[in-house]
């Protein structure tokens, strides 16, 4: 008798499994390689996609901002004869853009700085003190995240009037602070549960009370999340259009960019200044995207910071 013929088959001789990532690809078998491949390729085609449909619309309002109305309309696609710089100084006096754009920086800077303030202080009490009703009050500041903004304009306008605060930029900081609380406790709630517990030990045992602990300690270790949040709430701010239409209605002199755009485009109908909306357009658009590019290392590391520790 053979003895081998009363072995088990060895590993080798086995059949591969079924949906094993790890058997050995046949030889008419594409393999995982080739998926990976294919979806790594789809994905860089719907970026380029993306990308084209983001920066083209951007670029030609630029170039329309150097052009006259005659020429926009003529030849649209093609670089401006000349650069007219004079259409920003007309959209910046005229049309009254500098007051829109002193007006949109004073309320956004007070605004983002009053959420960061409340936003992180509650992030972080919820974040690293047990108590009761933890839970509770962080899923309500988490819900306001999922109602829309249009559905709270009527009782948000009594509301804002009932306090004396209509057609004022204190009415409206309030408002885009309560606006903005949501996402920032969501966000920065998160990102403080990384945060070392040994170090806040060490803190209290070298006599830091709690604030002192929170404004020394915690909120420069959590300066990466910070600036983070900060850069999404100035950006959605900035671009903010409906809450100051209901809040600053019949304040022209207090008007938001957004609304003195909207402005331009609107009262003069047919004979709009385009050459000089799209100036105006320029001098809204280039603050945020400078602002990104300056800040864009840190939002990166404030959004992978958490995953890494």
């Amino acid at each position: 008798m053979n003895p081998q013929s009363t072995l088990p088959p060895t590993p080798a001789a086995l059949p591969p499994k079924t949906g094993d990532p790890s058997a050995p690809a046949g030889p008419g078998s594409k393999g995982p390689r080739s998926e990976v491949k294919l979806f790594s390729g789809l994905g860089h085609v719907a970026l380029a996609v993306w990308a084209v449909i983001v920066i083209v619309p951007i670029l030609w309002t630029f170039l329309a901002a150097f052009k006259n109305t005659s020429e926009i309309f003529s030849s649209p696609w093609t670089l401006p004869a000349e650069l007219r710089w004079e259409n920003f100084g007309r959209a910046w006096t005229k049309a009254h853009v500098g007051r829109y754009f002193l007006n949109s920086v004073i309320v956004v800077s007070c605004s983002t700085f009053l959420t960061m303030l409340l936003g992180s202080m509650a992030a972080y009490v919820l974040a690293r003190y047990k108590f009761w009703g933890n839970r509770a009050v962080y899923f309500l500041f988490v819900s306001g995240l999922a109602f829309p903004v249009f559905l709270a304009l009527v009782p948000l306008f009594f509301v804002v009037k009932n306090l004396g605060l209509l057609d004022t930029h204190t009415g409206v900081v309030l408002v885009y602070t309560a606006y903005s609380l949501p996402f920032t406790v969501f966000f920065l709630a998160a990102f403080f549960k990384t945060l070392p517990s040994s170090v806040a030990e060490a803190g209290m045992i070298d006599g830091c009370g709690h604030s002192r602990l929170f404004f020394q300690v915690m909120m420069p270790m959590a300066k990466p999340g910070l600036i983070s949040v900060a850069i999404f709430n100035i950006i959605g701010q900035w671009a903010q259009y409906q809450l100051p239409l209901v809040l600053l209605s019949n304040a022209k002199d207090k008007w938001v960019l957004t609304q003195g755009i909207a402005d331009i485009s609107v009262n003069a109908g047919y004979e709009a200044d385009w050459s000089g909306l799209f100036a105006a357009l320029t001098i809204a658009i280039l603050p945020m995207i400078i602002v990104y590019a300056v800040f864009q290392r840190q939002i990166q590391a404030g959004l992978t910071s958490g995953a890494v520790k």
